[in-house]
């Protein structure tokens, strides 16, 4: 999807909300000087920025789908800088693993952005030392089997010990920057099934790659492969407060 695509879907979101935040610019209460100005500009973006990420949370009925609203909103943001910073190739779609919720639920949301819809709802496994039914602690670390948040764009694909699989490119230095040398990648796993899920009360846990069900392996990969964004999200304090894309 082009900028300009991009930028006409965005001006779409936000538009309506415009005249809202806009009065103290307009009025005369404001002293026009080049640095109130930017202030303004900044404060209005940013508002408007937040604005758009709930009005397409709520145009694409995502809480029904279960993610969390404050993990669309910090992907929305991530994925708009990595946007205007020319980072994408694949840039019409934006993934998220919402480590809010327990291994049983469908937690990777796969999202259409240029056709407004999910493209994709499954299941998503994490690092076996990040937890058990729900993931609670995570690292950049070698050999630590734990799950990195944070963003990532996605590379190409190959074939490995688990078959089809995918490299991700973590892009959060300090946090999760050693995904590739980790060996963190997108797979297919039979631990994260239904079938699975019919014997045990949460899914199984990878050695700290986000593994999706085998029988739809192929049609993940397809999907978000060379170039798109992927958010791995978990309101960790340290981690929120130290995401530059999040807070550049």
């Amino acid at each position: 999807m082009s900028k300009h695509c991009m930028s006409k879907i965005f001006f779409t979101l936000c538009c309506s909300a415009t005249l809202l935040l806009s009065p103290s610019l307009m009025s005369g209460t404001v002293k026009y000087n080049a640095k109130n100005i930017n202030r303004s500009v900044a404060g209005v973006n940013t508002a408007l920025m937040n604005t758009s990420a709930v009005v397409l949370y709520d145009s694409l009925k995502l809480e029904a789908f279960g993610l969390n609203r404050k993990a669309f909103k910090y992907a929305w943001a991530g994925y708009r800088n990595l946007l205007e910073k020319g980072k994408l190739n694949n840039t019409g779609i934006l993934s998220i693993c919402d480590f809010t919720q327990s291994s049983s639920h469908k937690r990777l949301y796969i999202i259409d952005i240029e056709n407004m819809r999910v493209s994709m709802n499954t299941y998503v496994a994490h690092g076996r030392k990040s937890g058990g039914e729900f993931a609670k602690s995570f690292s950049n670390n070698p050999n630590s089997h734990k799950s990195s948040l944070g963003f990532y764009v996605t590379g190409n694909t190959y074939y490995g010990t688990h078959g089809l699989s995918l490299r991700i490119n973590g892009i959060e230095k300090g946090i999760n920057d050693r995904a590739l040398a980790r060996n963190i990648v997108v797979h297919g796993s039979e631990y994260t099934s239904e079938i699975f899920l019919e014997n045990n009360s949460f899914c199984g846990r990878s050695y700290g790659c986000p593994a999706v069900p085998a029988d739809e392996i192929d049609a993940v990969i397809t999907t978000i492969k060379e170039g798109s964004c992927l958010f791995i999200y978990y309101p960790n304090p340290q981690y929120l407060k130290r995401s530059k894309i999040l807070n550049g």
